[in-house]
């Protein structure tokens, strides 16, 4: 072992090892622990046990197994979910995740290296680079990691050979040359038998560096957020008796002292800093990743999710921006399709408005053309949020510029994003008062606005069923409109086809339609196929409560085929129309619809004669409607 070097006080290091499958990552860590005695000696012997039951090197001792901790990594001998370890030398700390390298799991992968200062990107000598190789550099340089040690393992497997190194360091500098690393270090190595992991290797006279745990004990990590913009964004707003109002969170970037000023990014309203409470009281100042609790001088309107900063240096607030994500979820990315992101503690609606290219991370092209993305793909997108969110540009500072997508339905994490500027767009357009309102164009119609909503399979009768339904509202005075998914695609979207992105279009331009219909004070009746939970469920969130009624046409997948008035089931069974709801594309059944119609043993006009007696029960026209009008005061 090299001689103990005094300490250098460096701050610790977070690294993470990434690359393709089986390029050696855990293996790597686990010699670097033994090297370093961080092995206890009951942990040797059932790793020594383990790799006589798991083990791929023969005899030897399988350093692998020691973070490879599940048991489908060890039968499968590959990394699945992201390993932390901890270790330190006489000159610094290391924390160091293992990240799978396997393409199904980079999601995993990019959770590793969200908080990561430095990344060491194994390659296969025997392979070179290979396309997660290249993936994963590329993620690594978007999360903003600036430090690469490119480590070129299994060295032995190819006889030490210098040309080998060479071209494989060649190649991967060409690659990298746009993705702005501040150093890469090449290192050859072999992780199995230590061959310039701790110790400089005798089988290399040619290679003239130092080795793996040199180069991590001596990389400068300059943590430069102290020196950044202040951003504090309100974790928790603190009360605990009525004397007493903080905001409590962690400093994100900068520092804050006692008598700043300091503007609620949002509202723009300004105040000074009375007290900044650390967890062992009052301080003067506090920087960045410090926990505090501020009070404020005056009474300002602060929740959860606002960002305070200085007020000369303000973060970027707007309601659209561009982003790139890193699409994490088995389910396809759908511009249209309203997900929830979290950006630091905020957490609002947002919509990916346009996917403008994918990325290739292979040649690092930036304009491919794409309607989706798929797991793991990236690409550049505009986002619209509901409402004007504060944040800065990623590059800027990683903590206010990275947020996450959530599936509305699962509540899985379905992409990272990266914000990259804001959409300074329509900055002329503004809400117009209107004098007539749409409480007084329902007053002169004698009705209350609303959308019914008639979902099921092709051929279940919505359209039938809702063509009953208007008539009898209209014979009795009902200001009425019907949308019907096969008219309005002669029109309004004739541009549209059957994906599943364009699904999503269609049935948000048809929401938007119906909402300004309801506006108008009618009653608008939408038969659509709507395969989509998650789009139903947005038209729902265009109006007021109670304003849309979703009416699921339950018809059995038989009866629908055995009626097949256009003749359309008998052309997809036959593989004629390709993305056939009920045949080849999906159909997400309400989960509780307003009013469920069991088509079977009915007729049509029978199932009519249960919408007409919904909306006289929920006051949509009629006297139940006029004591509704008296209740609320209309």
């Amino acid at each position: 072992m090299t001689a103990v070097r005094p300490a250098d006080a460096r701050p610790t290091l977070r690294f993470l090892t990434c690359g393709s499958v089986d390029d050696g990552k855990s293996t790597l860590i686990g010699r670097l622990l033994y090297e370093q005695n961080s092995i206890f000696d009951d942990q040797l012997s059932a790793l020594e046990r383990d790799s006589r039951k798991h083990g791929t090197v023969g005899e030897d001792i399988d350093f692998a197994l020691l973070v490879d901790g599940l048991e489908a990594e060890r039968e499968q001998g590959i990394t699945i979910d992201v390993a932390y370890r901890y270790f330190s030398t006489a000159r610094r700390s290391f924390i160091v995740a293992d990240t799978p390298g396997h393409e199904q799991y980079t999601r995993n992968m990019a959770t590793g290296a969200s908080n990561a200062d430095l990344a060491i990107l194994l390659v296969d000598a025997r392979k070179g680079l290979l396309t997660q190789t290249r993936r994963h550099a590329f993620i690594v340089s978007l999360l903003g990691i600036r430090h690469v040690v490119l480590a070129v393992n299994k060295i032995d497997l190819v006889g030490y050979d210098q040309s080998i190194f060479t071209a494989i360091v060649t190649a991967f500098e060409t690659f990298a040359k746009d993705l702005g690393f501040k150093t890469i270090t090449p290192i050859p190595l072999s992780a199995r038998f230590g061959d310039n992991v701790s110790e400089p290797s005798r089988n290399m006279p040619w290679y003239q560096g130092v080795p793996l745990l040199t180069a991590l004990e001596d990389a400068d990590m300059s943590d430069d957020k102290a020196g950044k913009s202040m951003r504090f964004p309100v974790q928790w707003v603190n009360r605990p008796n009525l004397d007493f109002r903080g905001y409590a969170g962690t400093i994100a970037s900068g520092s804050i002292a006692k008598g700043d000023t300091i503007v609620v990014a949002n509202s723009g309203k300004s105040t000074l800093v009375e007290r900044v409470i650390g967890p062992g009281g009052d301080v003067e100042r506090a920087e960045a990743g410090e926990a505090v609790t501020l009070t404020l001088r005056d009474e300002v309107d602060i929740a959860r999710g606002d960002i305070l900063s200085h007020a000369q240096d303000r973060p970027i607030v707007a309601d659209q921006f561009a982003a790139t994500l890193i699409w994490m979820s088995d389910e396809k990315l759908l511009p249209g399709r309203s997900y929830l992101m979290k950006l630091a503690t905020r957490t609002v609606p947002v919509t990916v408005t346009s996917l403008k290219h994918r990325i290739d991370v292979n040649t690092l092209e930036q304009h491919i053309a794409a309607k989706t993305l798929s797991l793991n793909e990236i690409g550049l997108c505009n986002l619209a949020a509901s409402t004007a969110i504060a944040f800065d540009p990623y590059r800027e500072n990683a903590d206010t510029g990275a947020f996450i997508l959530i599936d509305r339905m699962t509540n899985a994490t379905a992409a990272a994003g990266l914000v990259d500027f804001a959409l300074r767009r329509a900055t002329n357009i503004h809400t117009h008062d209107q004098t007539v309102t749409r409480s007084a164009r329902a007053i002169l119609k004698h009705q209350h606005p609303a959308i019914l909503w008639f979902t099921g399979l092709s051929g279940s009768g919505k359209s039938t069923v809702a063509n009953i339904v208007e008539s009898r509202l209209h014979a009795v005075g009902v200001h009425t409109t019907l949308l019907d998914g096969d008219n309005v695609r002669h029109g309004l979207n004739k541009d549209l086809g059957f994906t599943d992105a364009d699904r999503v279009e269609n049935i948000r331009r048809v929401g938007e339609v119906a909402k300004l219909m309801t506006d108008a004070g009618l009653v608008v009746l939408c038969s659509f196929i709507s395969p989509f939970e998650a789009e139903r469920r947005m038209v729902r969130g265009l109006v007021g409560d109670g304003e849309f009624l979703e009416i699921f046409v339950d018809t059995p997948i038989e009866d629908c085929i055995a009626r097949d008035p256009k003749g359309l089931y008998k052309r997809a069974l036959a593989g004629e129309i390709q993305n056939f709801t009920g045949v080849s594309h999906p159909y997400e059944r309400p989960n509780s619809p307003d009013l469920r119609l069991a088509t079977r043993g009915h007729t049509p006009e029978q199932l009519a004669d249960q919408v007409v007696a919904l909306l006289e029960a929920r006051g949509i026209f009629g006297d139940a409607w006029w004591s509704l009008r008296e209740g609320e005061g209309i």
